[in-house]
C-alpha cells in the first residue's frame, strides 16, 4: 500500500473513531464544476453540480487578446477544445467559434456571473490564471484583475462568499492594494507547513490552498492558530476527501462532486460537510 493510500485508510479510521468529536464543518466545493464527471468549466458542469446540491464552486478565468474574459483552465486550447494555441493570443470571436471536445460552447465570465446572480448560499473561488507571466504584463494584468473583480462583485449575493485565488502573487497583491477587504486565497503547490504559513502571514492573506501531499495534522493546527483558513487539494477520489478530513482542513475541492456526496451519505454520514 502506498503512502497516500495508507494515510487515506488511517483517515477513514480516524474519522470513524471521531464521529462525535468533529467540531469543524468542511466546505466541499466542485472543482471546475466537477472536471472528472463533467465537461470542465462549462455551464453544463456547473449546472449538474448545482442540481446535485452543491453551492460551492471553483473556476478559472483567462483573457483574450482583445480583452474578453473566458472560463478555461489552460492557456493552450488543445487539451479541452477543438482549437490550438494560447487563448490570450486569440480574439473573442475566435474563441466563440470553438467547442470543447465534448461539444459544448466556451463559457464567458459574463455568462457565469449571470448564472450565479441571485443564487443562495454560494461559495465561489475565482482563480486568476495569469501564467505564463509574459502574456499578462503589468498593465494588462491590472486591467484583467479590475474587470474580474468588478464583474463578480456587481452580482454578489448578500450571503455569498466570493474568493479570488491565484498562484501568481502579482494579481493577489494588486487586488489587495486596490480593493481593501477583498477575500483572497494563495494557491501553492507545496503542503501546509512552516514555509507556506509564514508566506501567507507575510502577504496578509488568510486563506491557503495547499497540497495534501506532505501536509500534517500538526501543520494544519498551527495554521489555524495563526488565523489561517486551510483548503486542500487535489480531490480526485473519495480517499482524497477522507484524507483531507483527517488532516483537519476547512475546505476541500473535488473533481468528483457527485461521487463524493453519495459516498459520504452512505459511508461517512457523521462527517459534517457543507456543499
Amino acid at each position: 500500500m502506498n503512502y497516500k493510500k495508507l494515510l487515506a485508510a488511517g483517515a477513514f479510521a480516524f474519522a470513524a473513531a471521531s464521529a462525535f468529536a468533529q467540531t469543524q464543518e468542511i466546505r466541499c466545493f466542485s472543482h471546475r464544476g466537477g472536471r472528472m464527471e463533467h465537461d470542465e468549466n462549462t455551464m453544463q458542469a456547473f449546472q449538474a453540480s448545482y442540481d446535485a446540491g452543491y453551492r460551492g464552486f471553483e473556476t478559472d478565468i483567462r483573457m483574450t487578446k482583445d480583452g474578453e474574459l473566458f472560463i478555461t483552465h489552460d492557456s493552450n486550447l488543445e487539451r479541452t477544445t477543438n482549437g490550438s494555441g494560447a487563448i490570450e493570443e486569440k480574439t473573442a470571436a475566435e474563441i466563440r467559434a470553438l467547442y470543447t471536445k465534448k461539444g459544448n460552447k466556451m463559457l464567458t465570465l459574463d455568462e457565469l456571473v449571470a448564472w450565479l446572480k441571485g443564487k443562495k448560499g454560494l461559495y465561489v473561488e475565482f482563480e486568476l490564471k495569469t501564467k505564463p507571466e509574459n502574456l499578462y504584463p503589468e498593465e494588462r494584468l491590472h486591467k484583467y484583475c479590475d474587470m474580474i473583480y468588478q464583474k463578480v462583485m456587481a452580482i454578489k449575493p448578500a450571503d455569498a462568499q466570493f474568493v479570488f485565488t491565484s498562484g501568481d502573487y502579482r494579481g493577489l497583491r494588486y487586488l489587495q492594494q486596490k480593493y481593501p477587504g477583498v477575500d483572497l486565497l494563495l494557491i501553492t503547490s507545496k503542503p501546509c507547513n512552516d514555509e507556506t504559513i509564514a508566506l501567507c502571514k507575510a502577504m496578509g492573506i488568510t486563506r491557503m490552498g495547499a497540497t495534501m501531499d506532505g501536509t500534517s495534522r500538526a501543520a494544519v493546527k498551527k495554521a489555524h492558530k495563526e488565523g489561517l483558513i486551510v483548503s486542500l487539494w487535489p480531490g480526485q477520489s473519495t480517499a482524497d476527501f477522507m484524507l483531507g478530513a483527517y488532516l483537519g482542513c476547512d475546505y476541500m475541492c473535488t473533481d468528483i462532486p457527485l461521487e463524493v456526496k453519495d459516498f459520504l451519505a452512505k459511508k461517512a454520514p457523521w462527517i459534517k460537510v457543507k456543499y
